[in-house]
C-alpha cells in the first residue's frame, strides 16, 4: 500500500538543515550556496529521502541532477560570488552579480523570447505562447512557472531565478485562446513551463477545458510536458487533487482528443520506486499515453547502458521512449555537454541493445534555432568524414527529412560549432531562415543581424 506523503520543499535557506547534507563538510555546503545564488536550486523530500543514495555523493545521479555543483559556473564567476557570500554582502549586491553572470549564460536559447513569439492578425504579440513549428503551439501557464524540484541542467532555468525580465509566461486570459482559434493549422498544444503539473486542479482546468470546446476542433492532440512522475509521483496517487487530475485526463480522452504526457526521465532510478510505478499505472488507465524524453547529460546519463536499461524499463511499464536530446547551449552547459560525436555513439550503442519497441526513441536531437536537427549518422563520403544531419521539425516544414552534411568535428557540442561539408559556404536552410526571422521580427533588421544569427546557430 502506498502511504500519502506531504511535500516539503528545500531551497538555499535549508541547505544547513537537511539532515542528509550534514554528512558534507562546511565548505561543501558553502559551495552549494555559492552556485545556488546564480542557478536555481530547489529539491524536495521525495528526492532527498527516497531517490538520492547519500553513500554515493557527489557521484549519485539524482544528487547531480538536483544539487548545484562547483563546476556549473565559471571559476572566475564562482570566486566573485564566493567573495560576496563569505563577507556576507548585502542581498542587493549578491543579486546584481548573479544577474550579471546569468546574462552571460544564454538564458533564452533558440529564439525563445523573440523568434518563437507569435502575434495575432492585428500584430499584437501573444505573451507566454511559442509557435515555432506549424502544427504545434506551446503554452506557458503563469501558475506553472516552477517545478517540484529544479534540474541543474534545465534549459529553461531562467524561468526560476526571480528575474522578471527573464520569465516567459501567460495567464488564463483569452488572448492565448484567441490566437489558437485563429491558427487552424495547429493540431497540437503543448502545455509546458516550468511544470504545469505543479498547478492546482482548478488552474489546470482553466487552460485545458476551453480546448475541448467545438471552436477548438482543429486541436487533435494535447501534450503536457512534466517531470512530476519522476519528482513527485504522489501528485497522481495520494495528493488531494490526484483523482480529479485523472478525471480531467479521462475528460480529454472522452472529448476525442489524444492526450500525451511528455514525461521527463533522466535516469532509471526515477522509475524504481513503488509510488512512481503506481502513478504510471493510474495515468495510463485514463487512456493517456506517457512518452519519455531526456537530454544526454554528462555526470548523469552519459553511458549507453544507462539509456538501454532505462528504455527497456520504460517499455515494460507501458511508456513510449520518444527523444534523446543534446544538452542545450545555455546555463551550465560546460558542465553537462557531451560532444556530438560521442552523443551519436552513445545513442547508437543504446539503440543496439534494445528491441524494436524501444527503438521509438529519436536522437541525438538538437532543438536549435532553425528546428529539431537529428544526427542520423557519421559517414565517409567522397573521402570526407561527415555528420549526416536532417530535420525532424523545422521552421519551414519543407526542410524536414532533407539530409545535409557537416564536417566531422570531435569537439563540437552544438550546431553553431559545425561547418558545412564539401566546401559549402552555408547549410542549405540558412538564407531562408534569415528571411523567416526577418518577417517574424516585424521591424527593419540591422545589418549585423545575419552575423548574430550565425553565432546563435
Amino acid at each position: 500500500m502506498v502511504h500519502p506523503k506531504k511535500m516539503k520543499f528545500y531551497g538555499l535557506r535549508d541547505i544547513d538543515k537537511i539532515p542528509q547534507l550534514k554528512k558534507l563538510s562546511h565548505e561543501q555546503r558553502l559551495t552549494l550556496k555559492i552556485v545556488g545564488n546564480v542557478l536555481p536550486f530547489r529539491s524536495n523530500n521525495y528526492l532527498v529521502d527516497e531517490l538520492i543514495n547519500w553513500d554515493n555523493i557527489p557521484g549519485d545521479p539524482i544528487f547531480q541532477l538536483t544539487f548545484p555543483q562547483r563546476e556549473m559556473i565559471l571559476s572566475e564567476h564562482f570566486d566573485l560570488m564566493a567573495d560576496l557570500i563569505r563577507k556576507e554582502a548585502p542581498k542587493n549586491e549578491i543579486a546584481k552579480l548573479a544577474h550579471t553572470i546569468r546574462e552571460q549564460m544564454n538564458p533564452h536559447p533558440a529564439g525563445q523570447m523573440t523568434a518563437n513569439v507569435p502575434h495575432l492578425k492585428n500584430g499584437v504579440a501573444v505573451p507566454g505562447v511559442q509557435h515555432k513549428y506549424r502544427e504545434i503551439a506551446l503554452i506557458f501557464p503563469s501558475a506553472g512557472q516552477t517545478c517540484h524540484a529544479y534540474c541543474t541542467f534545465c534549459f529553461r532555468w531562467a524561468q526560476f531565478v526571480g528575474d522578471e525580465d527573464l520569465k516567459f509566461a501567460t495567464d488564463e486570459s483569452r488572448l492565448c485562446q484567441k490566437y489558437i482559434k485563429q491558427q487552424k493549422d495547429v493540431t497540437d498544444i503543448l502545455i509546458t513551463g516550468g511544470d504545469p503539473m505543479v498547478m492546482s486542479l482548478g488552474k489546470l482546468k482553466a487552460y485545458i477545458e476551453p480546448l475541448l470546446k467545438p471552436e477548438f476542433d482543429h486541436i487533435q492532440n494535447i501534450r503536457i510536458g512534466t517531470k512530476s512522475i519522476a519528482y513527485w509521483p504522489y501528485k497522481y496517487v495520494t495528493d488531494k487533487d490526484a483523482d480529479g487530475v485523472l478525471r480531467l485526463f479521462e475528460k480529454i480522452i472522452n472529448a476525442g482528443k489524444h492526450l500525451s504526457i511528455m514525461g521527463h526521465f533522466n535516469h532509471g532510478v526515477e522509475l524504481s520506486t513503488d509510488i512512481a510505478k503506481e502513478a504510471i499505472k493510474r495515468i495510463r488507465n485514463t487512456g493517456a499515453v506517457i512518452r519519455t524524453q531526456s537530454p544526454l547529460i554528462k555526470h548523469i546519463n552519459d553511458d549507453p547502458d544507462i539509456w538501454a536499461e532505462m528504455w527497456k524499463e520504460q517499455v515494460r511499464l507501458g511508456l513510449v521512449p520518444y527523444y534523446m536530446f543534446v544538452e542545450r547551449d545555455t546555463g551550465a552547459k560546460n558542465y553537462f555537454e557531451v560532444p556530438l560525436a560521442r552523443a551519436f555513439e552513445i545513442y547508437k550503442q543504446s539503440f543496439n541493445q534494445v528491441s524494436g519497441l524501444a527503438r521509438t526513441a529519436r536522437g541525438p536531437s538538437m532543438s536549435a534555432l532553425p528546428g529539431k536537427i537529428i544526427i542520423s549518422g557519421i559517414a565517409e563520403i567522397r573521402g570526407e568524414k561527415v555528420f549526416v544531419l536532417n530535420f525532424l521539425q523545422s521552421r519551414n516544414p519543407e526542410w524536414a527529412k532533407k539530409p545535409f552534411f557537416a564536417e566531422y568535428d570531435e569537439e563540437a557540442t552544438w550546431l553553431n560549432m559545425l561547418k558545412p561539408a564539401f566546401g559549402e559556404e552555408k547549410f542549405f536552410y540558412q538564407d531562408e531562415l534569415t528571411e523567416i526571422l526577418k518577417d517574424k521580427a516585424h521591424v527593419e533588421v540591422e545589418p549585423t543581424f545575419e552575423s548574430e544569427l550565425m553565432e546563435e546557430m
